[in-house]
């Protein structure tokens, strides 16, 4: 089969290189310059910025692409755990050094409050009942509503109706542990107090298999996906962007797609790896969506998005660790502003990735890269002016981590600086409502709710990445490329004989 892909963030990329594998013929074509999607790398003034994920967790699921391609992932990127996981601070001045050290998990946890010991072995034993009842679903596709009422009698007994926070909530009594450890739906684009309960799991998932660094940066990860697929033999074209699937009028089939240029490329299926609101509501038409209807797409709860800034100084902060959670004064009310009220609040939390802690190679010598996240209201009330606001809110966050120590004389040492924010995920990334984790993952928008791998609507259309199941964060964006490509599988496969392209290298 001859399969097009649009996009080359994790999710495409996963999925291009594993039917690349079965035989199949792939070409994955990408709007911008570079590949990786919101894993996009910012190359400037010597520096190297990864524009969205930093996180590896379950490695395994990275090497299975790897080997199901007869390739050692090890032969093309490097990973390296961390330790901490992360520093949690708090604005008391404590902080919290999250790992999978579980002697010196208990130490600090006595240390803020030793009865919440006894809590957090119940909160434990609860994350990791859940851990392995949810875990081998990750790459199950859920387009049955039979899928779900299998896994229902399981999800009802990990009490998946209830939130993290709920859950965290019930255990442990520390405002600052409550924090802690049920922080982890951020991530996923989640508010802790709405996200289901099924993402406790993250903690024993982190636990159980530690959080990783790419060396080089997690664009290294895509650098050896795409080197990985034309290795295969596929094929990856940059500045292509993909105006609209084209359907035929009387099978609902996808028989390709065409380009904002016109060009029209014809293919058997087509992978989609595009945000899915924008997906349906401006790639596939209108006549052709009775499921994914504009009233279905719009009426969708999205993530939150996110103000992040990449800043190069001539300073290294040794205070700081590789992954820093900078808690704010507020915690539900600031995230009820984020989530809910859609207002832009005075104060924050912040995450700050330091990825120069383990990798000098990201920036000059004696300098350091730095990404710091702010998550902040998606645009749905599309009241907050970006183009003015975005000065004035770095300037306050800046200010912040000088006044609180994190990062003393920040605007003095500064040498390198850009950011993002709702407007360029709307707009550069073709985010619907400029989200920047696609959509929220509630209970009622997981598992069969959420989005599905293979459209409703349409034959022959497959959807991947954050939107899609199983959900955001890398596990889950590159689990959604394995489901599909075992959807599409190898029985139409023909062994592919074109050389290796070398496009998009």
């Amino acid at each position: 089969m001859k399969i097009v892909v649009i996009g080359s963030g994790f999710g495409g990329l996963s999925a291009a290189c594993r039917l690349q594998a079965q035989g199949h013929e792939v070409l994955v074509l990408d709007k911008r310059d570079k590949p990786g999607g919101r894993a996009y790398v910012y190359e400037q003034d010597g520096f190297k910025f990864d524009g969205g994920p930093t996180i590896i967790t379950a490695p395994y699921i990275v090497d299975d692409i790897f080997e199901n391609a007869g390739k050692k992932r090890e032969d093309y990127v490097e990973f390296v755990k961390l330790n901490p996981f992360y520093n949690i601070r708090f604005e008391d001045g404590s902080v919290f050094n999250y790992s999978d050290d579980e002697e010196d998990l208990l130490r600090q946890i006595k240390e803020f409050n030793e009865a919440d010991l006894v809590g957090y072995e119940k909160l434990k034993a609860k994350a990791q009942e859940t851990y392995e009842k949810a875990m081998p679903l990750i790459d199950k596709p859920f387009g049955k509503l039979t899928d779900m009422l299998k896994a229902a009698p399981d999800m009802i007994k990990v009490q998946a109706y209830r939130s993290v926070a709920g859950i965290v909530n019930s255990y442990l009594k520390d405002d600052r542990l409550r924090q802690a450890f049920s922080f982890h739906p951020l991530f996923l684009g989640g508010h802790p107090y709405k996200s289901s309960a099924m993402y406790t799991m993250v903690h024993r998932l982190e636990q159980e298999m530690g959080v990783w660094f790419t060396m080089g940066g997690t664009g290294a990860l895509v650098k050896a996906l795409v080197k990985l697929l034309q290795d295969c033999g596929g094929e990856i074209r940059q500045n292509q962007m993909v105006e609209e699937i084209l359907i035929e009028e009387g099978t609902k089939k996808a028989k390709g797609v065409r380009l904002a240029g016109g060009e029209v490329i014809e293919a058997d299926a087509v992978v989609c790896n595009a945000d899915i609101g924008n997906t349906y509501l401006k790639m596939v038409p209108k006549k052709f969506r009775r499921w994914n209807s504009d009233f279905r797409m719009k009426n969708l709860k999205y993530s939150m998005s996110a103000f992040v800034m990449y800043v190069g100084t001539d300073k290294k902060y040794d205070n700081l660790a590789h992954h820093e959670i900078i808690m704010g004064p507020r915690y539900k009310e600031l995230l009820d502003d984020i989530f809910q009220r859609k207002l832009l609040a005075d104060d924050f939390s912040l995450y700050v990735y330091r990825p120069t802690k383990t990798d000098q190679s990201l920036a000059p010598e004696g300098c350091d890269a730095f990404y710091i996240l702010s998550p902040v209201p998606n645009k749905k009330k599309g009241d907050i002016d970006w183009s003015v606001k975005a000065k004035e809110y770095r300037d306050s966050i800046v200010k912040y981590l000088e006044d609180m120590g994190y990062m003393p004389e920040l605007s003095k040492h500064i040498i390198s600086e850009h950011h993002i924010d709702p407007d360029h995920f709307e707009g550069e990334l073709n985010s619907y409502r400029g989200s920047a984790f696609g959509v929220e993952p509630t209970l009622t928008q997981s598992a069969w709710f959420r989005p599905h791998n293979e459209s409703e609507d349409i034959k022959g259309l497959y959807l991947v990445g954050a939107g899609t199941h199983p959900g955001a964060g890398v596990p889950g964006v590159l689990s959604s490329g394995k489901i599909v490509a075992d959807m599409i599988g190898s029985s139409a496969a023909k062994p592919a004989t074109k050389e290796p392209s070398l496009a998009g290298a």
